[in-house]
């Protein structure tokens, strides 16, 4: 019986002493997210917590705890000894961008801003859910440092420094997105990342070839989607969220909903993301400039079972420009024992059939050109183990290795008006990629290092198709026919060293070898005087970057570095029709592109919270791939889909120049108050024996003016300003991808839009967003767009979290 008792005593004291436990989460002072990644130190002691929750038990207080977090203003919490348990919620406000904030995207491994010489610019995740946007396109062209272009609604191509597709790498959870068949023109790729996964984004600007390989000439977008978290209690933890989304200009919606299971050692995060945009509005409120651009007056369709030209009642519509899209993202970690974690890391996105809008407007005399012209769903599947070692060694402090497999398709129908042939082109690829990145740190010394070997094979099937009779007919492919592939290793080190607490160096060697094969079987269409082409390109790259700050407030770099981009099965053996009336046709002997770039940035803080930079740059080009006229056969026309069309061909046209400057504020004025600007302004050309020649992909002066309000934690107001300058037809590369043809005789008028969002949480669970883009209805076309801007948009957002 006293055994009895004593075990029911003891039960009973554990029982309270349980209750007795104080309980503190941390959140997002504007948005009510939980913060993860948080630093604890408490009685000197430093921990990390992987999420918002934290136990105390009462036998520790009264006691002080400093929170910090790289993305938000340190906090102080005192927690009292009341004697009974406490259930506390501490708001973290978010911090104007530091050079104390941590990146990846320089070197493959955490590292503070202020010892990377090269220009960051990092996206959050709170920043992303306050934009409200329709796309990862969208959120980049709102970052006042990206340019994007669309020719269609369900697109969007970023241009870094005039520097657009295949010359910029992007990069997902470490991965490399850019594939064999990443073309030369503009690209819609980013757009199958789904911003509501996503973590952070990381804009990198000016060459990664160093850490990265081929194609990061204009810079690197890395993107980082969000993690699984673990419970740091016996308890598992539950967390889920949805939103619900409604844009008017699109007439459309999007969804999101997630999931995140966690015990202590395996955690699990589930996304889905459905949107469906309508036909997209343009602005009513013409300029003079503007004319009558992007007017829709018709649009085709069928009547009685022939193509018919119809009337469009309302010309503001762009019919034909709407599109569906789902993604879906499934992670899972696992804790083996301390410093070993494993990741699953599983993503698919999935449109439907998005329609050229571009090809659709064009006219043939009187008539339209094309009754269909459109992309078929574009698949993207991603499966990446990954391994992660933290307990140092004496070779790494830290490594992860990743070996990854992505499963691509794309496909381009069209048919021509009153034509009953529809041609299908699809491309497939199965690319794997392998990576292993190490750190150590040696003193004063921080050494990267690491290898990374990848394999992209692409199949190329082409067939017409009656639309009545359902029979088929073989066609010409987009690549060859007999299949090609491309493959790359390579071995790269960095290093940092921390000189004094005024001078840091960066510097790195890598070295790549990148090859390419690829067979045209079929030579009825084109009876090419080859029936294979065969490169292989090795590279050598290096960077050497200086920061110095010899007072607290005055930050300066310079940088130099090289960068390589090797031609890939687009740029060897593509044959399409770039233009109307133009098509480009294979070049075997193509050489690898080079880049040499020098920039120097500053950075002064003015103010305690006010900062103010600029960098210049300069990047020398050697073999730059651009189109240009050709001949096959000895023509310089021939006969393509129909119609007579003039022979391009992509061309090592020499040498070229790129330069610019890069202007940014970020003050924040008082607790309430911060205002943001940025200003860019690039300038290229091609060197040629007389006038140096437009180069393409260079975008006008561009920016941002931002003005933030926060009167209290709930509540959060932003009027900003996106503008742009005007491109003159002079400064268009006609032969290029410019798409002069899309343009204004005088070429793309300059621009702004005045747009204001709001978001106000209701309690630590709810809340709601509205956002008013392009105030004045404007209407006006992106540089290089084949599609005009979306007129007043209104967006209303429903937000929860349980």
């Amino acid at each position: 019986m006293k055994t009895i008792l004593l075990c029911l005593i003891l039960g009973l004291t554990n029982f309270f002493m349980v209750k007795a436990q104080t309980t503190f989460e941390v959140r997002d002072a504007y948005t009510f997210e939980s913060l993860n990644g948080l630093s604890f130190r408490t009685k000197g002691k430093l921990s990390q917590q992987t999420n918002s929750a934290y136990q105390i038990d009462s036998a520790q207080l009264p006691l002080v705890i400093e929170i910090s977090h790289p993305d938000y203003e340190p906090y102080q919490l005192n927690i009292p000894n009341s004697g009974s348990a406490l259930a506390i919620t501490v708001y973290m406000i978010p911090n104007a961008q530091t050079e104390n904030e941590t990146v990846v995207s320089a070197n493959k491994s955490l590292e503070k801003r202020k010892d990377v010489a090269q220009k960051i610019q990092v996206i959050r995740a709170s920043e992303i859910q306050f934009q409200q946007q329709t796309s990862m396109a969208d959120v980049l062209a709102n970052s006042g440092s990206v340019f994007v272009q669309k020719s269609q609604l369900g697109g969007g191509s970023p241009i870094i420094r005039g520097f657009e597709t295949n010359k910029v790498l992007l990069v997902v959870d470490g991965i490399r997105m850019n594939n064999a068949i990443y073309r030369g023109g503009h690209l819609q790729n980013v757009l199958t990342l789904d911003q509501a996964n996503m973590e952070r984004v990381e804009l990198l600007f000016g060459p990664g070839s160093v850490i990265y390989g081929s194609d990061a000439i204009g810079g690197v977008m890395s993107f980082q989607t969000k993690k699984p978290q673990f419970s740091t209690t016996d308890e598992l933890l539950v967390r889920s969220g949805a939103y619900l989304r409604g844009f008017s200009a699109g007439a459309g919606f999007a969804t999101n909903a997630q999931v995140n299971l966690g015990s202590k050692r395996f955690a699990s995060l589930s996304s889905i993301s459905y949107s469906n945009f309508g036909d997209l509005r343009q602005g009513k409120n013409r300029s003079e400039a503007i004319g009558n651009l992007g007017y829709r007056p018709w649009y085709v369709a069928q009547l009685n079972g022939q193509d018919s030209m119809m009337v469009n009642t309302d010309s503001s519509l762009q019919l034909g420009s709407g599109y569906v899209q789902y993604d879906v993202l499934q992670k899972f970690s696992f804790v083996q024992k301390p410093g070993v974690r494993h990741h699953l890391n599983l993503q698919l996105s999935n449109s439907g059939n998005i329609d050229r809008y571009d090809r659709l407007t064009l006219m043939s005399g009187a008539m339209p050109k094309f009754a269909e012209w459109y992309y078929g769903p574009q698949k993207r599947l991603l499966a990446a183990y990954t391994l992660e070692l933290s307990k140092a060694t004496k070779c790494y402090d830290n490594a992860r290795m990743i070996l990854a497999y992505q499963g691509i398709e794309e496909s381009r129908m069209d048919r021509r008006f009153q034509n009953e042939s529809l041609n299908h082109r699809i491309e497939q690829l199965d690319i794997f990629t392998l990576n292993a990145d190490f750190m150590k740190k040696m003193g004063a010394h921080e050494f990267r290092y690491g290898t990374e070997a990848y394999l992209n094979n692409v199949k190329s099937t082409a067939f017409a198709e009656n639309i009545y009779t359902g029979v088929q007919t073989v066609i010409d492919t987009r690549y060859p026919d007999g299949g090609s592939q491309m493959h790359g290793a390579a071995l790269y080190v960095s290093h940092t060293y921390e000189a004094s607490k005024k001078l840091i160096i960066n510097d790195g060697i890598r070295m790549s070898l990148v090859g390419l094969q690829a067979q045209f079987d079929d030579q009825t269409f084109f009876p090419f005087p080859f029936n294979q082409i065969q490169q292989n390109h090795l590279a050598l790259n290096g960077n050497l970057g200086l920061i110095y700050m010899p007072i607290k407030k005055l930050r300066v770099s310079l940088n130099g570095s090289t960068a390589f981009r090797a031609p890939n099965v687009d740029d060897l053996t593509k044959v399409f029709e770039s233009v109307p009336g133009s098509v480009i046709v294979p070049n075997p002997n193509l050489q690898a592109e080079y880049a040499i770039n020098g920039e120097m940035g500053v950075q002064y803080k003015v103010y305690k919270n006010t900062n103010i930079g600029a960098t210049v740059y300069q990047t020398w080009l050697r073999n730059v791939l651009t189109v240009q006229r050709g001949t096959f056969d000895g023509v310089d026309s021939i006969l393509y889909d129909g119609a007579l069309s003039q022979v391009l061909t992509t061309t090592n046209a020499g040498r070229a120049k790129v330069y610019g400057l890069e202007v940014n504020l970020n003050a924040k004025i008082n607790t309430n108050w911060q205002f943001f600007a940025s200003y860019n302004y690039t300038y290229g050309r091609i060197a040629t024996d007389s006038v140096p020649y437009p180069l393409d992909h260079i975008a006008p002066t561009f920016g941002k003016l931002s003005l933030l309000y926060t009167p209290m934690y709930r509540l959060r107001i932003e009027g900003f300003v996106l503008y742009s300058g005007a491109k003159k037809m002079e400064d268009y590369n006609l032969v290029g991808e410019d798409n002069f043809a899309y343009a204004t005789p005088n070429g793309m008028p300059s621009w702004y839009t005045l747009n204001f969002r709001v978001n106000y949480n209701i309690n630590n669970k709810l809340s709601i967003q509205l956002a008013c883009e392009n105030l004045l209805d404007r209407n006006y076309r992106m540089f290089a767009s084949n599609i005009s801007a979306p007129g007043r948009n209104f967006i209303l957002t429903l937000r929860g979290s349980f």
